[in-house]
């Protein structure tokens, strides 16, 4: 069989990469019970798992890669876990502003940064004022957040709006501005690893078009060879958006 042609980066060539992939980070609690280990051990595991994938997505062309991290319902798991979690994410934000600086990434978190823990809060700001300065791969992680949530919190602020005289008639595009992802394109592909098929109330409004695509893999196991197959399994898909194929 002859061998897939690749590209410089080293991912198989295919149709094309997408713009957006979102990816339900699963499984790192499982990953680790199955080693024995803590399910702290598994988020760590995870953590630089999200760190290679975010650079291979940037390395073949992603232009924006969002990561569900933390959900509005993740508060309610044992204690000690939320709270290795948070020091987890204090940890990665760190390093991320490092990584940020020296090879001009972007970072967008998107969720309700105001029920974070303060110093979380600080280093999202931080992320903020950094990604202003420049252009190119973002990658976004959703911290507290849940899709139902922000569809409310959007209708809210519409609401608000209209109230004041400062909008008008509303638009699916009108509504897409008050929406965390303001200004970001709708995912064209999203990834579940860990073997469930449902998308855990994941950017359900952006999420319209997507193309699904599920798989056993847990996500610490997940690699950028777990990657060019979702995205291969992207490319032999027929997206329509609700029209006819031509004939």
């Amino acid at each position: 069989m002859a061998e897939k042609a690749m590209n410089k980066a080293g991912a198989p060539e295919t149709n094309g990469v997408p713009r957006h992939i979102a990816i339900i980070l699963d499984g790192n609690g499982r990953w680790a019970k199955k080693r024995g280990l803590p399910r702290t051990a598994g988020h760590a595991v995870g953590s630089e798992t999200f760190r290679k994938i975010a650079t291979y997505c940037k390395d073949i062309g992603v232009e924006y890669l969002t990561v569900y991290a933390f959900s509005t319902e993740n508060w309610n798991r044992p204690g000690d876990e939320v709270s290795a979690i948070m020091k987890l994410l204090g940890k990665y934000l760190h390093e991320a502003i490092d990584t940020m600086e020296r090879d001009h990434i972007r970072m967008k978190v998107l969720g309700d940064v105001e029920g974070l823990p303060p110093q979380l809060q600080a280093l999202v700001a931080k992320t903020d004022e950094i990604s202003r300065r420049y252009e190119g791969f973002q990658a976004n992680i959703c911290l507290n957040y849940g899709g139902r949530d922000e569809i409310v919190r959007a209708a809210r602020r519409y609401a608000a709006d209209y109230a004041a005289g400062k909008a008008d008639t509303l638009t699916e595009a009108d509504f897409g501005n008050y929406l965390y992802s303001a200004g970001i394109p709708d995912p064209d592909l999203l990834i579940r690893p860990g073997g469930e098929q449902r998308i855990s109330n994941f950017l359900l409004w952006q999420c319209a078009y997507a193309e699904f695509y599920f798989t056993d893999v847990l996500w610490p196991d997940f690699t950028p060879e777990e990657l060019d197959k979702a995205i291969a399994e992207f490319n032999r898909r027929d997206r329509r958006y609700g029209k006819v194929k031509n004939p």
